[in-house]
């Protein structure tokens, strides 16, 4: 079991770093791995991944109304989930993708910044700080 764990999470590892590097169908498929034996509610969780995936992979290919639709249907998957979860900033992925998906539709169509997918910060009593006199409090 434990063997299975640290797979499925090397595997959602390599579809977050496949996915901000611009590639958006083999974060689909990596993540399709792991969807396939994953169980509710982290099975609609990662649905709302790969569909924000290959909607962005549909604006690669210029198609629009692809794009579109994968990512209405993503996004509202991931409205369901609190906005820092499995270890990354799903707020932040949702506006980020939002924008580009706006910039892209709207009547200028130029070019506008992917989203990424960013870890989740550490909650604060748990960030180290530094003191006063320069020394590092946990």
């Amino acid at each position: 079991m434990i063997a299975r764990e640290m797979a499925q999470k090397s595997q959602f590892q390599r579809g977050i770093e496949l996915f901000n590097a611009g590639k958006f169908f083999e974060a689909h498929e990596a993540w399709e791995e792991i969807w396939l034996a994953e169980s509710e509610p982290e099975k609609t969780f990662l649905q709302g991944l790969i569909q924000v995936s290959a909607a962005f992979h549909h604006r690669q290919r210029g198609n629009r109304k692809g794009m579109e639709s994968l990512l209405a249907a993503g996004l509202a998957k991931l409205e369901r989930f609190p906005d820092e979860h499995r270890g990354i900033e799903v707020a932040k992925l949702r506006s980020e993708a939002r924008r580009c998906a706006e910039r892209f539709s709207s009547k200028s169509g130029g070019p506008a910044k992917l989203p990424r997918i960013q870890g989740a910060r550490k909650p604060a009593k748990m960030r180290r700080r530094k003191t006063a006199n320069g020394g590092a409090t946990s």
